[in-house]
This record gives structure tokens, sequence and C-alpha cells, in this order.
């Protein structure tokens, strides 16, 4: 009895010393003696406040202005209005809405700059566009970051339909993500004139909004608005721990922080996890009805129950250890057996659910059809992957792209290869995965990269590509730098070796195979500066007797074929107009589409094909173009591009065509440079010395053709406004 009562005791003062606990972990968020609310804020916690040593520095200075009726909060640095902050990292403030030819709105205002500060836009963001037949972009220093597309109809025009069910699906009103640590950027507008359409001087708007509050919102409404909600992040890995706490001597035991230094308290605890001991253990015992008849006994972090009627029952505590130690120990040797048999099951069941869910079956359908040739392809054990690209680790990573990530790895046989760990799909695109390791498999040509095997037992799908050492094109034609530069004789040699690759795709190739994105970002260099064609996430086969096909439209702007654009049916011309693209970059030195441009040639195909139609060619060449090139072999390609580039895809070139082309224009410069050479006081030093570095031999033995004079339009150009 004497037990009991004191055992009671114990319990009794262990609860109230808990409870007193409690009591204190209710306290404010805010730092001790600050205030902690302003209008329809209740709690402005630390990091943040209002008033001298109640803020972590100047970015978190809170400024109350009391005047307006209810009060409003404000960021010092930023001067942006605060409408709630959570402490699960993020806050939610107003951003400008950027308007265009609306009547009484101005048309200078931009979202937020956040560059150089701890905060950055969440993805919980969508970037918003209203408006007909208009692309709304984020850029940054004229290069593009993101942007939408919304389009119109009659209907959609009539303001009596607009907006029903809330929709922003792309008909008047588009949306889009944002990137990850997105801090800057502009917003613009550009118009595509369609059938004779008038939308480039109507209103139109973009903004940058919290998704969850543009959802509960009538779209109708905000035009009337000058700004919305917007969530941003706020990260304080750039301060130490002596700054955030004041001292290095406390505990993070109570919370969990990630990378960027953004806290919550445990479960069972709650508080402010940026204030020192901010994390106070919860009271669960404060309900009354927690244990039934029990006793609750708050420890911290969770609670037991304690039933006093059961501790009658008097138990051995030795043999009840004895007896569990014992019985453990089986256990775990059981557990032991048990874990290796089941580990084996699950690993099988593992692979063959991942291997079906990544369209193993489908591929081997192929197989068994016998119309595909794989016996080269090797599949890989996920182990072997882990290993080459040590866990798939980010300073592997080779480059990003909407297919996936590329990492660089290292076989056990020492080769480098190039891993793509593909995004996870859905059970509607595991085709397009099959479809490019099926492409891939047929595809044997020295300037298309090889791929060598597949894994298809992970959770997501990875592919093995031969590694290519010297990057893409794009970045030695819009990136170049002192110590190494694209020669005329190299970007000609480059040229006639992709349109080698897309020749042997379009006619060689087993069945004709359309790549549908071709651009200088999917062109490789390798150690020699060859030509490798690559990506072929968005490509196609096609049978025989087809002459298009009917998709939806994949591609990049800049490089998409107009009439593909129009009509969603791609043709083996399409991919020549994209090659045109890439023939007026070499050529010119300049991006596909660049806001640095006049209004009405945002793109390169426009402003090359007006340039060549208003004799100015020599006007827009890259100065290393000039430098090293002829005149008329200069003309010939430039007048072989405005024919890749016509409209009326019928009148394009064939790929076969264009390749035995250019081959010409590289022999009759060879045969030049040959007859110069036996004139010694005749000298072209350079293309003799490119030719013998780079051991440039055509296959091609047909007479050299001219390059031909510029075709007259067929019809006007799709062309880009700026309306902003």
């Amino acid at each position: 009895m004497v037990g009991q009562l004191l055992l009671h005791i114990t319990l009794f003062l262990w609860s109230m010393s808990n409870a007193l606990l409690a009591v204190a972990s209710e306290a404010s968020l805010a730092k001790p003696n600050c205030l902690s609310q302003c209008g329809n804020i209740t709690q402005i916690p630390y990091p943040f406040g209002i008033g001298a040593g109640c803020y972590l520095d100047d970015w978190f200075q809170i400024i109350c202005n009391n005047s307006a009726s209810p009060p409003k909060a404000f960021l010092n640095r930023t001067g942006l209005e605060v409408l709630e902050i959570s402490l699960g990292g993020t806050l939610t403030v107003t951003s400008a809405i950027t308007f265009s030819n609306c009547d009484n709105k101005k048309s200078d205002r931009q979202a937020p700059n956040l560059l150089g500060s701890p905060f950055v836009f969440s993805k919980s963001n969508r970037f918003t566009s209203i408006g007909c037949d208009v692309i709304a972009l984020m850029t940054d220093q004229g290069s593009p970051l993101g942007g939408c597309y919304s389009i119109c109809d009659n209907i959609t025009h009539s303001t009596s339909t607009i907006f029903q069910n809330n929709s922003c699906s792309g008909l008047r009103c588009c949306q889009t993500t944002i990137l990850d640590g997105l801090s800057f950027f502009n917003t613009s507008f550009a118009a595509v004139l369609i059938n004779g359409s008038d939308s480039e001087m109507e209103c139109k708007y973009a903004f940058m909004v919290d998704h969850d509050w543009f959802m509960s919102t009538n779209i109708s409404t905000i035009v009337d608005m000058d700004s919305v909600p917007v969530v941003l992040e706020y990260q304080l890995n750039q301060y130490s721990e002596q700054h955030i706490y004041g001292t290095y001597n406390f505990s993070h035991q109570n919370m969990n922080c990630n990378i960027f230094r953004q806290c919550s308290c445990k479960k069972g605890y709650q508080g402010n996890p940026y204030l020192l001991d901010g994390c106070q253990d919860i009271n669960e015992c404060d309900n009354q009805y927690r244990c039934g008849p029990g006793t609750c006994i708050n420890l911290p972090g969770h609670f037991v129950c304690y039933q006093p009627d059961r501790q009658i029952l008097r138990i051995n505590v030795g043999i009840l250890v004895a007896g569990g130690v014992i019985g453990l120990l089986f256990l775990l040797i059981g557990a032991w057996w048990s874990h290796k048999v089941i580990k084996k099951r699950k690993d099988i069941k593992r692979k063959q659910k991942f291997f079906k869910q990544n369209g193993g079956l489908l591929l081997e359908k192929q197989l068994s059809s016998g119309e595909v040739n794989v016996e080269k392809i090797k599949l890989f054990s996920s182990k072997d992957l882990d290993k080459a690209t040590d866990k798939f680790s980010i300073d592997r990573i080779l480059g990003q792209g909407g297919q996936g990530t590329v990492y660089k790895g290292m076989l056990s046989d020492g080769r480098i290869v190039a891993v793509k760990k593909s995004k996870i799909v859905d059970g509607g695109e595991v085709g397009q995965f099959i479809n490019e390791i099926v492409i891939l498999s047929q595809i044997i040509h020295r300037n298309v990269v090889k791929l060598l095997g597949c894994c298809l037992e992970t959770e997501v799908p990875l592919l093995v590509y031969e590694f290519i050492l010297n990057g893409t094109l794009s970045q030695y034609i819009h990136h170049p730098n002192e110590e190494f530069c694209l020669t005329w004789e190299m970007r000609l040699r480059i040229a006639i070796e992709v349109a080698g690759a897309l020749s042997y795709l379009h006619s060689a190739a087993s069945f004709p195979i359309y790549h549908r994105d071709i651009k200088s970002s999917n062109i490789l260099l390798d150690e020699k500066y060859r030509a490798k064609v690559a990506d072929f996430g968005t490509s196609r086969s096609v049978s025989i007797d087809q002459t298009h096909l009917t998709t939806l439209v994949h591609g990049t702007f800049g490089y998409l074929d107009p009439e593909y654009f129009q009509s969603s049916q791609f043709t083996e011309k399409s991919d020549v107009y994209s090659f045109g693209v890439v023939l007026a970059e070499l050529l010119t030195g300049q991006k596909p589409v660049s806001l640095m441009r006049s209004q009405e040639s945002r793109s390169l195909a426009t402003y090359f094909l007006l340039s060549m139609e208003n004799n100015l060619l020599f006007d827009i060449l890259d100065s290393q173009v000039m430098k090293d090139g002829r005149k008329e072999k200069i003309t010939a390609v430039a007048n072989l591009a405005v024919r890749c580039l016509n409209l009326n895809g019928r009148n394009r070139p064939t790929m076969k065509e264009v390749a035995v082309e250019l081959e010409g224009i590289q022999l009759s410069v060879r045969a030049e440079t040959d007859v110069q050479q036996v004139f010694p006081e005749v000298r072209c030093v350079q293309t003799q010395e490119i030719n013998e570095v780079w051991d440039v031999v055509s296959s091609s033995t047909g007479p050299c053709t001219d390059g031909g004079t510029g075709s007259s339009f067929d019809v006007q150009p799709l062309l880009f406004f700026n309306t902003q």
C-alpha cells in the first residue's frame, strides 16, 4: 500500500511539472517583449518582427502602417505588403499585375525583384496570362525562363462565355509552373497573328499568383485588381546559427530542419523553432478523456496511460526479463532468416513491377515482333548505374531537359557514359520512353548519339548513351570563348554532318524516322568537334507509306515548322525547317528567339528571311563567318537556308538534297584551296589548317551545286509582335 501511495504521489508531481511546462509553451511566437500582431495578421513569428531587436535582420523587419484601417504590414527592404506569415518557411505578399493595352491600367508594373534577398518564389505559385492569341513570357535579360500561350476563337471572344467554370486551360487564360529557386523575372507579351485576328491591341495581363487563391477566385474580377497574392519562401541557410539564436549552445533535439534551414517542431512539440528553446512539449493530457478511466502521464513529445487496477498483478521481474531476452534472441534469429527470404522476394517483385511500369512488356512485344533489332542493347542493373553515377549525385549532372536529367558516369570497365534518368511518367507516357529505345536501337550512324543500353528495373527508367565530351553546338554559337571559336570551315562541316544524319534518319534507316526537335542544343560535339544528333524523346518512326504524323504539337519555340504548328501534321519537311533555323544560327550567331530584336523579327527565321529579302545578309552575319568565309559560299549556304525555311513545306528540299548541296559547297571550297596552294603568293592558310586538324572527308562524289537564289515567299511568315 505504501508503494502504491508513493507511486501515485510521483505520478501527480510529474503531471504537475509537465502542466507548468505546457503553460509556458503557450507564449507568443515572437521574441519576448515584441509586438506580434498587425491588423489582420494575428501572429508575426520570429525571424520576422516589429521594432528594434525583434527581427533577424532588415530583410525580416515588418513595418506596421497603423494609419490604414485595418493596419497593414509591409516588409521593410522590399516594401511588399504582407498578408500572412507561416512558420513552415513561407509568407504571402502582394505582387503587381502586368497589364498591356488595358484602359486605366499602367503597363510598366512588374513582379517583385527578390535578387539578393533570402526570399524566392514558391513553386505553389503559377505564372498566369489572360488574353487572346498571346504568348506571355517570363524573361531574364532577354532569355526566356518560361511562359504560356492562350488562344481564342469566336466563342471565347464573347464576354458572355468567358471564364465559365473558372477554367484556365489555354482558352483565353493559360498557366504554367515555375522554376525552383526563382527570384527575378520580367513579364512581356508577344501576340500571334492568326487568320488576321486583331488580338494585338486587346487588353491582356499576366501575373504570378498563389494557385490556391486563384482557384477560389472569380477570374473575371482580376482585371479590376492591381495586385494578387503570391507565396514566397524564406531561406535562412545564409545565416549562422549564432546569428539566428544568439548562441551556438542550443539543441536541435525538438525540431527538424532542411538544407535551407527551414525548420519545424517535431511531432508532439509546438512553438517557434527559430527561437532559443522555442519548441515546447504539447501536453496531451489536457484532454481529460485521453486515457479513459486510467491516468494520463505527459512525457516529452508523447504520453502514456497508467492503469492502477492492473498493478495488483505481481510479476516476477527477473523471470520476465530473462524470458524476454531469450524470446528476443530467437525472434532476432528468425527475423534475420525471414528478412533474407522476404527481401529477395520483394526485390524480385519490385523489379518486375518497375519493369512492367517502365514499358518492359511493350519492349518485349516489340522484340518478339521481329521488326526491331536490339541485339547490341545491354540491360544494365540498377546497382551498376548507382555505382557509375555515385548514386546519381548532383555533382554528376550534365544537363536537364523536358524528358529528364542526364548524369555523367563511369562503368566498371572504365567507359565514360551519359545516363539519362527520365522523369516519373504515367501509363500514357510509357510508350514515348519505349519509342526512344526502339528508335535509337535502329540507328547506326557516326553522327547520331549511340544508345549503349537501358535499365527498366528502377522506379524511373534509365538510358545509357555514349558520352559526348564537348557539350552542345548551342554553347559554342551563343557563348563563344577566346580560346576556341567556330570557324567557317567547322560550321560548314557541322552542318554537313547534321544534314547527313537527318538524311539517314529520313530515308536510309529501316523505318523513316522524324526527329521533331532539331535545334542547336540537341547537337553535341565530340572530342574532334564532330556533330552528334541527340535527344530522341519526341521522335517518331513511321511506316514507308505514311507521309505525315498527326499529333499534339511537340518541339521548341523558334524551331517549330509553322505548317506543323497550325495543322499538327508533322512531315519530313518539318525537320528540314528546323534545320534551316540551325543553318541561320550558324551563319548569324544569333538565338532562335530573342526579345532584343525588333518587334517583327523576334523569330530568327523571320529575321533571316526578311534580311535576305532586303539584300541585308552581310549585315547580320557572325563576325567569325565574315572573317573566314568566302562571299559566294556564304551566299550559297544562306540561299539553301532560305529554301529550308520556305513556309510551304512542299517547296522545301529534302534532307538528302540539303546534304548533297552542302557537300558540293564544301568540295568547291576545297577545290579552290587546292588551286591556291599551287600559287604561293595566294595563300589561304586557315582553310587548309582546319581541314588537316579535323580530317574532314566527304563521302559525296557528285558535282558541286550552286546554292541557288532565294525563292519568294508563298505566304507571310508567322510573325511575333511585342505589344507592351
